[in-house]
């Protein structure tokens, strides 16, 4: 199978393109590589991939429509797994002009792209963001998305309605993932599991928002890609009636499901189980809830579970043991195990 892969030199998208090289398919992985943070670490993951014969790299941007078209027009791809966005929930108040254009006018170039090329299924990243200020845990598909409290996640609901559309005007089969806090070897330095470890290595506080009351749905990325993986082999149909949004049925071959560990975990505990991992204690700034954060997310996964058998398999000990490993590993020359 001839697989497209956008945001290839990301975190979940290296993961993917490794699982789906390593059983076989042909992958075409593509990102701008662009500067949102260190661009060394994207480059090494493509690195890593490019050591594979059925792998090839392109470096595209997916808001810029004319040479998007023409990968597509080239590629013959038979399925698409979009993961190229601009990540970040914090981010997204001091920029939003880069979340416009790479989510909302670069999902509607690979919807066009998609549907002209007639890709037999699109699988999507949304996030666990959109859930927003909803108090009801855990967070189901079925549960209302209409009050996210993050231009991030509005971005991303906007990504569900949009893939709904074209499913039901076009029949393009459209698969919407909602990943509840990724995390794992050849994660975001911006990601809380990358900053406190760096933070604890350099011996400099961390910064604890909301007084440290808070928990995650830390979903280890192992985990993650067996998921986009299984669903990128099950394309909806129109007779899989699924409506998120207003619990309504819906003809078209759309669905949207939640990937978690279905454990949330406080965050205190998460930063005892880190610090026990590298081995050092970490110093900790108490600071109070940011805008746009929310306190806990924890993810029903029994509709994955029913659609693929997919169930998370990772203990956050585990998990945090293979990230820490590659962490020091990986920054070895800037730091050392005590």
């Amino acid at each position: 199978m001839k697989v497209l892969v956008t945001g290839a030199a990301g975190f979940i998208g290296m993961h993917v393109c490794e699982r789906l090289l390593a059983r076989g398919d042909e992958v075409t992985g593509l990102d701008n590589l662009n500067d949102y943070y260190d661009p060394t670490l994207k480059q090494d993951r493509v690195e890593r991939l490019a050591s594979h014969a059925n792998f090839r790299f392109e470096a595209v941007d997916i808001a810029d429509q004319a040479p998007l078209d023409a990968l597509f027009a080239a590629g013959s791809f038979d399925r698409v797994v979009h993961l190229a966005a601009q990540a970040g929930v914090r981010y997204s108040l001091r920029n939003p002009q880069v979340y416009v254009q790479s989510n909302l006018v670069g999902f509607a170039n690979i919807l066009e792209a998609c549907r002209h090329a007639r890709i037999a299924h699109l699988v999507y990243a949304s996030s666990s963001s959109v859930y927003g200020g909803n108090v009801k845990q855990p967070f189901a598909e079925t549960d209302p998305v209409d009050h996210p409290v993050s231009l991030y996640a509005a971005t991303k609901k906007s990504n569900e309605l949009s893939a709904h559309v074209y499913s039901h005007l076009f029949g393009l089969p459209t698969t919407g993932l909602r990943f509840f806090t990724v995390y794992g070897p050849w994660g975001r330095p911006d990601m809380a599991c990358s900053l406190f470890a760096k933070a604890i290595m350099e011996g400099v506080p961390i910064d604890v928002f909301n007084q440290g009351q808070m928990s995650r749905d830390f979903t280890y990325i192992d985990d993650v890609t067996e998921a986009v993986v299984r669903v990128l082999d099950k394309a909806p149909t129109a007779d899989d009636a699924n409506d998120t949004r207003n619990n309504a049925p819906s003809a078209a071959p759309a669905r949207i499901f939640n990937i978690g560990n279905r454990t949330p975990v406080p965050l205190m505990e998460f930063i005892a189980t880190l610090e026990q991992q590298l081995g050092r204690t970490a110093r900790k700034n108490l600071l109070p809830m940011q805008a746009g954060d929310v306190a806990s997310t924890c993810a029903d996964t029994s509709a994955i579970e029913a659609w693929v058998g997919f169930q998370p398999a990772t203990p956050l000990e585990d998990g945090l043991k293979q990230f820490t490993d590659w962490f020091v590993a990986y920054y070895g020359k800037r730091f050392a195990r005590s």
